[in-house]
């Protein structure tokens, strides 16, 4: 199966089994915005609440916070997103289409490493066991030909963004011979700058109305509430501030389903450090992060680090973790240096000191900030993407599952009454009743038990509980498993226990997965 079919699949059955729908579908939908079904928004509040507990929950020195959307409009000034918040646009004159230009260069790259894949899969299946990837990698002219090619288009671009010089980077586009993906013509426009902030107004007529943004990251109240934090927390630097929260950015270029949205969602923290440390605090929250993300299982070959060859305005290093996606690796999570940027410039154009006085050092300084931020919908997109397999059976037929994670799993167990007779079903109502104080539960009676498994395995339920007529004279019930298909005996009073073995936030956060 090509990448764009698996890829039309995961679209497709986020929206035949209720995870995500596109919004205002009876109207035909609205371009690059999407509604979170009744299983999406279990997901969905699951991710988050697991990285909720793993930054806040589970570390001392970092709390949360709430902040409004609107703020005040010079905030943004003093972020530098009136000024500096802009993608790089250009159009096909052929096809009156309109692209970043970045992402097109990008694209290319992401072709250059495909056609690596394509060698090191190659070779791997001609050297067998003795294939050492790395060597390959390594010494291959071809493959070497691909990646001095890719550093160099990269180092380009980064150097030309850098400068605002886009010129070259419209140079460099037809230097490539890069097409319009719609009509494959290289007939370009000049590229140009366009902000990406939506404005809004706050009055009540329209003559005295203040002119506001939405706000497009969530990282700036955190900021400007730095002081009423540490004050009334009586915070000790180093310390840290989490939050999640809507963010929304004029994308005129929004693609790939829910990976670039124009109102999305962060979970961000700005942990503020002392001047200096700067170098081990990355270090700290990349390695710190990244365990993160591979204590779900997902597989740490889809997974890797991207340094930025541009960096932002405010940056002293930076870098992305970066998933395999359906259409290659994109960007994922930022970890940032942001020195001491934002609270120096929200200091100047406030008029007001935003700094911390550290009685070990006895002096007074404004903090550096090392910032985490992962786009929600996107780490959604990784876990549903990631997970949906079509799976070919043993009996020569084959089933359609959702291999999530079972600690996201949007319901965790699924008690199912083998018929709907013999008192079968009040003995699955009483186990719901009792295990859905501390597991999400589904109860289902329709259709034959095998149907149902196959159901609940579209949706990624990670257990399903079969109460059988066995049931009425042991208090046994058949517990499956979604990934294996294995079936076994277990005493309903030993479920409760069971269950928590698998579901247990902290043997996930604590215990390598496979």
């Amino acid at each position: 199966m090509s990448k764009t079919d698996q890829f039309k699949k995961v679209i497709a059955h986020a929206k035949e089994y209720g995870f995500v729908f596109p919004s205002s579908d009876i109207y035909d939908g609205l371009s690059a915005v999407y509604d979170y079904g009744q299983q999406g928004v279990l997901l969905k509040n699951n991710i988050r609440n697991y990285w909720w507990k793993s930054m806040v929950q589970l570390n001392e020195n970092i709390v949360g916070l709430d902040a409004a959307i609107f703020m005040h409009p010079t905030t943004w000034k003093a972020s530098g997103h009136v000024d500096a918040f802009n993608d790089p646009l250009i159009d096909n004159k052929d096809s009156k289409k309109r692209y970043r230009a970045d992402v097109l260069i990008e694209d290319y790259i992401a072709k250059l490493e495909g056609k690596i894949e394509k060698e090191v899969t190659k070779a791997a299946k001609r050297f067998g066991d003795s294939f050492d990837r790395e060597q390959f990698v390594s010494t291959n002219p071809r493959v070497v030909g691909y990646q001095e090619k890719a550093s160099a288009i990269s180092a380009r671009m980064a150097k030309s963004l850098e400068a605002e010089d886009l010129a070259d980077v419209k140079a460099l586009i037809e230097e490539l011979e890069i097409v319009c993906p719609f009509s494959g013509s290289k007939n370009w426009t000049d590229v140009k700058q366009f902000n990406l902030m939506f404005g809004t107004k706050l009055g009540a007529s329209a003559d005295h109305a203040t002119d506001l943004y939405l706000r497009p990251e969530t990282a700036q109240g955190i900021f400007v509430n730095f002081l009423n934090v540490q004050k009334s927390g009586r915070m000790k630097i180093p310390f840290g501030i989490a939050q999640t929260g809507k963010a929304f950015r004029n994308e005129i270029v929004a693609r790939q389903f829910i990976f670039r949205m124009r109102e999305f969602e962060q979970m961000e923290m700005q942990f503020f450090i002392p001047p200096g440390t700067q170098k081990e605090w990355y270090d700290h929250w990349k390695k710190t992060r990244l365990n993160w993300h591979l204590s779900l299982g997902m597989g740490e070959e889809n997974y890797r680090f991207h340094n930025h060859e541009k960096l932002a305005h405010y940056a002293d290093a930076a870098c992305d973790i970066e998933f395999k996606f359906p259409f290659g690796f994109k960007e994922l999570e930022g970890i940032h240096s942001r020195t001491d940027f934002d609270l120096g410039s929200h200091e100047k154009y406030a008029g007001k000191k935003l700094q911390y006085f550290d009685p070990e050092r006895n002096e007074s300084y404004t903090p550096y900030v090392l910032e985490t931020s992962i786009g929600l919908d996107r780490m959604f997109l990784a876990v549903l993407s990631h997970s949906l397999q079509e799976e070919e059976l043993e009996d020569g037929n084959s089933r359609t599952v959702l291999r999530l994670p079972a600690v996201l799993a949007p319901t965790q167990v699924a008690i199912l009454p083998l018929v709907k007779k013999d008192g079968l079903p009040d003995i699955a109502r009483d186990l719901v009743a009792d295990l859905k104080w501390d597991y999400s539960t589904a109860y289902d009676e329709k259709d034959a038990v095998g149907r149902r498994y196959r159901r609940q395995d579209a949706l990624g339920t990670p257990y399903c509980v079969t109460v059988d007529h066995q049931t009425l004279e042991d208090q046994t019930v058949t517990l499956r498993e979604r990934d294996s298909m294995e079936q076994i005996r277990v005493a309903t009073k030993e479920l409760p226990q069971l269950l928590d073995a698998k579901l247990n936030l902290k043997n996930w956060l604590t215990n390598p997965k496979d």
